[in-house]
């Protein structure tokens, strides 16, 4: 049985990661310093599988990084660890910077340390964003992998910054990788800040939705469970030191997306139609990106599309939150 590493399996991608697959054929080592924007509850469930080990560890924790990684000797190391929410960064950028670049930094160089003490096959993964490729709205067509980046956020230039290292150490160091890049994901066990969650939990408790600017800002949707298994495609099928987008199809406007989870709520779960009321256009943020939409055209040559409708997950993700919320 082969071993992967997980680290940021607590958070919100990487739980759903480890609660997928968990059911398959490897051993898995979740690292996560348990942030507050962690819910290790959320694995419960495998505190007694054998082939499930936690470790409460910070990614810039070298010296216990080195341990885990001689001991288990992974074939793939997953790196969802990050801090992700926009607003936050531009509030105040330096965790960001310690975590998604240092914190990378920190895994690679004990890559390098042990290199040959990991699994023949080993390849680093490293979970990007769409958003490091920036704002689309002066372009008529999606984002490819091979274009330039050109992040407007902390947050986006933060992941940028880490992904050029990994392919830096790829062709220098020769350590294999791979790149992701997701677009907006929700689903189950996602932090109540982020924008999905916080339009439902707002509904639920018959608070105000906000909006920032005029909510015409699109975004693509992707259902977590379709993003993690395109990540896991790429580890176990993509082409070594490529970059991959993992995009849904799903292009909606804030607004739009809006009033299409209000629309579920009132059908599916018999809220009020008063509901459209809450909504409420707020000031924008500072260098608040348009449009974000990647091509998955690149992914699908290795046999990856997204399963998942977004009305079905919607709903989904809708009744996870109401058992908590309700």
């Amino acid at each position: 049985m082969k071993n992967i590493i997980v680290t940021g399996g607590a958070g919100f991608i990487g739980s759903n990661f480890i609660k997928k697959f968990s059911k398959f054929n490897y051993n898995i080592i979740n690292i996560d310093s348990l942030t507050y924007a962690s819910n290790i509850s959320y694995l419960e469930g495998l505190r007694n599988n054998k082939n499930y080990n936690f470790f409460k560890i910070s990614i810039l924790d070298e010296n216990n990084i080195k341990k885990i990684l001689t001991k288990f000797s992974p074939l793939f190391i997953f790196n969802f660890a990050a801090e992700t929410h926009v607003d936050n960064s531009i509030k105040n950028s330096s965790k960001f910077i310690k975590t998604n670049i240092l914190g990378t930094y920190s895994l690679l160089k004990v890559i390098l340390d042990i290199k040959s003490k990991l699994d023949k096959n080993f390849r680093f993964i490293q979970v990007s964003t769409d958003e490091v490729f920036g704002d689309l709205s002066k372009k008529k067509r999606k984002s490819l992998e091979s274009d330039p980046y050109l992040p407007s956020s902390p947050y986006s230039a933060s992941k940028a910054s880490a992904d050029h290292l990994v392919a830096a150490w790829g062709r220098t160091y020769k350590i294999p990788y791979n790149i992701t890049y997701s677009c907006n994901n929700f689903g189950p066990n996602q932090n109540q800040e982020k924008f999905i969650p916080l339009i439902i939990k707002n509904i639920i408790h018959n608070q105000t939705i906000p909006i920032y600017g005029n909510g015409r800002q699109i975004r693509d949707w992707i259902f977590v469970e379709d993003n993690v298994e395109g990540i896991m495609r790429v580890a176990t099928k993509g082409k070594l030191n490529e970059r991959y987008n993992i995009g849904a199809n799903n292009a909606f406007s804030n607004i739009s997306l809006v009033h299409i989870i209000c629309k579920i709520m009132i059908k599916k779960f018999n809220f009020n139609k008063n509901i459209f009321k809450l909504v409420k256009f707020v000031r924008d943020r500072p260098g608040h990106d348009i449009k974000y939409n990647i091509s998955s055209s690149k992914i699908k040559k290795i046999g990856w599309v997204p399963k998942n409708n977004i009305y079905k997950g919607l709903e989904e993700t809708i009744h996870w939150y109401l058992r908590r919320n309700g």
